[in-house]
């Protein structure tokens, strides 16, 4: 059994989801979409003695990035994003923060490709790119724990929406079909929103992908 472990912390006008990995009595953690107040982020990951070595957005909507400049200022992490996200992650009109009444941006210090394999905080993970929600979503693979971090691609009976700026539900359905069901259906997703479910629980029973 993996001793890969996996937390949440649910933040801001959204109810966003945010994860944090590390391994089992280790120090390190990846941090993934870090949604608002990334000063508390840091607090608390610190109060319980963990280090934020790594950032990973799965896209750049204003309530996946809000927390990210603060978090990456006070633990000095690297943000990463998938290349095909920089439009989203560099206009607060695209990444719909003004809209929202505050307005942020965010440029990750290194891009990441589909199929790119990360090694971070002493855990492998493989990058795979969703197109649909936005145009440069991707979720996080973590073979050795199987489970997926989904973002905002998949949600439990339910899909992302895709009526903001670059979003295209043919591209999102084609992208959860062909890069997320081709997955072992035991594993585990942890959406950005919603509680979690498995691949084969959607595959089976997700309205928009039956």
């Amino acid at each position: 059994m993996s001793d890969i472990k996996i937390g949440r912390i649910t933040l801001g006008v959204c109810a966003t989801n945010c994860y944090f990995l590390y391994r089992e009595g280790g120090k390190d953690v990846v941090f993934v979409d870090p949604g608002d107040r990334g000063e508390d982020i840091y607090e608390a990951l610190r109060a319980k003695g963990l280090h934020v070595a790594a950032i990973l957005l799965t896209h750049g909507h204003f309530d996946h990035i809000w927390g990210a400049e603060k978090l990456r200022e006070l633990s000095g992490a690297k943000i990463y994003a998938l290349e095909a996200e920089k439009v989203v992650c560099q206009d607060p009109y695209v990444n719909v923060s003004a809209q929202a009444g505050r307005k942020a941006t965010i440029l990750p210090d290194e891009w990441l490709a589909d199929g790119q394999e990360l090694s971070m905080a002493g855990i492998l993970l493989r990058v795979i790119a969703t197109p649909g929600h936005t145009v440069g979503s991707c979720c996080y693979y973590v073979p050795e724990a199987g489970f997926l971090i989904a973002g905002d691609t998949l949600f439990a009976a339910s899909v992302g929406r895709t009526d903001f700026p670059t979003g295209s539900m043919g591209k999102l359905i084609r992208s959860i079909k062909e890069k997320l069901f081709v997955l072992p259906k035991e594993t585990k997703v942890y959406p950005g929103h919603g509680e979690e479910t498995t691949i084969g629980a959607e595959q089976q029973y997700n309205p928009f992908c039956v």
